[in-house]
């Protein structure tokens, strides 16, 4: 694997800790979010046009794995998950256009909507990651 291949493959893997951010930030993982997550993943992120270096099986892979890894380790938060997305963020800015800016906060919305609705903890961590996400 070159090194775009592995920032790429990295980017995916940011995505699902970004997304296991959101799915746990209230300290429960909860089934229907799981299922947004995978269902999400499968209609936004497979895309040849934000893929473009690794295949679609290895981005799926990527973004799941790290998710579901994530959900059976109970060493990692939702805020040490998020810190960790932020992090390659300001290190890999290019792969953050304003269209797979917006695919993000389109999908984290889903996510954190999937069951019952949005809660305080959830929109909190929408602004933080808009706030985040409109940064140069």
């Amino acid at each position: 694997m070159n090194l775009e291949d592995h920032t790429t493959y990295r980017f995916f893997q940011n995505l699902g800790k970004l997304f296991f951010a959101f799915a746990s930030v209230d300290n429960n993982v909860r089934e229907e979010e799981v299922k947004a997550v995978q269902q999400l993943v499968r209609k936004y992120w497979l895309d040849e046009d934000i893929i473009n270096t690794i295949s679609k099986r290895d981005a799926e892979d990527a973004v799941l794995k790290t998710f579901d890894w994530l959900c059976k380790d109970n060493d990692y938060n939702a805020e040490a998950c998020y810190d960790s997305f932020v992090s390659f963020k300001k290190q890999n800015e290019s792969f953050f256009t304003d269209s797979i800016n917006s695919l993000i906060l389109k999908t984290v919305g889903k996510i954190a909507a999937s069951f019952s609705g949005q809660n305080k903890s959830e929109l909190i961590l929408l602004a933080k990651l808009n706030i985040e996400l409109k940064k140069d």
